[in-house]
């Protein structure tokens, strides 16, 4: 009876010590999924095409909360500074996470130690359009424009020192015409600025940008990217047309606070890759212009270490500050 007994005990004995690892996956309270920037932007648009679909799935409330300013470091900082549980999370673009290092002098985070990756998104590349009052018609002709009329182009960007102006940057140097730059707090209020022609040109996520081509409210002149896009036929790739960064564009993920247990960045991980493989959630993205990228946070972390050196050569190339 003794030996049965302890046998028993021993039989319990790996139940107990898996108890922690399976209540550290579970999500007890409201999960905010927090977006660093504006409503109508392309972090938007996606935590609120996610935010129903990871509810239903972790059985708690999935909040998407705007937290703009700092070039996307106060949202970012608020889940830096958040309890290591998974229940505090910044969807972005990860060119933020990859240019902010450079481009402010203190930064209130680290980024390896206080973010952990947990899933890419999408990847949606750029279009770059102008306004319809701008007279030209195509890529050769902006090229012209701008070489022909250096500093009358107003190029409006989601920021100083994010990827749309630092891609504007290189066209600008590209082209031989230096141009304006003028930044908004998001890529939807850079959009809104040509449509009401404050802006002559911006460049954008196609997720946000392609129903203002489509639509006529803007005139779309290239791509950035592997191909043109079936339903923008005519837009050709920035490869196609010589021009630098070809495929830059939003590459958009999903990260927690640095200590979360990699048990409950694990769930995450794989619940947010099933509802990006739905097929409803796939076409919705492909329709928006995008490409779902759901290769998991090893994958991410790499493409975050890449992007990190690659822009911080081009912002230290330019001298690019925030202050």
């Amino acid at each position: 009876m003794q030996r049965r007994t302890v046998l028993q005990a021993a039989a319990g004995a790996p139940l107990l010590l898996a108890a922690p690892a399976l209540r550290a996956q579970e999500f007890n309270q409201t999960v905010r999924l927090i977006v660093p920037f504006g409503p109508g932007g392309t972090s938007d648009i996606l935590a609120r095409l996610i935010a129903p679909a990871l509810q239903q799935r972790i059985g708690q409330n999935v909040v998407v909360e705007n937290r703009p300013g700092a070039g996307g470091n106060i949202g970012a900082d608020a889940v830096a500074k958040s309890r290591p549980d998974g229940h505090s999370m910044v969807l972005l673009d990860v060119s933020v996470l990859a240019t902010n290092p450079f481009l402010f002098q203190r930064m209130p985070f680290d980024v390896q130690r206080d973010l952990a990756p947990v899933q890419m998104v999408i990847f949606a590349p750029y279009i770059l359009a102008v306004n319809n009052q701008l007279p030209v018609q195509n890529a050769q002709e902006l090229a012209a424009y701008a070489k022909a009329n250096p500093g009358r182009l107003n190029a409006a960007n989601s920021g100083t020192g994010t990827l749309t102006h630092i891609v504007a940057l290189s066209l600008a140097a590209h082209w031989g015409g230096p141009m304006e730059h003028v930044p908004y707090r998001g890529g939807a209020p850079a959009l809104l600025s040509l449509v009401s022609n404050e802006a002559n040109l911006t460049m954008a996520g196609a997720t946000q940008s392609m129903p203002y081509v489509v639509q006529g409210q803007m005139r779309g002149i290239a791509v950035t990217g592997p191909r043109r896009f079936p339903n923008l036929p005519n837009l050709p790739t920035f490869r196609e047309l010589g021009w630098p960064e070809p495929d830059a564009g939003t590459w958009q993920g999903i990260l927690v606070q640095g200590q979360t247990p990699p048990t409950i960045i694990a769930r995450l991980e794989r619940e947010i890759a099933a509802i990006l493989n739905e097929p409803a959630i796939k076409t919705r993205i492909g329709e928006l212009g995008g490409e779902v990228v759901a290769d998991g946070a090893e994958a991410f972390r790499r493409r975050l270490n890449e992007q990190t050196e690659s822009y911080g050569r081009i912002i230290r190339a330019n001298n690019l500050r925030i202050e």
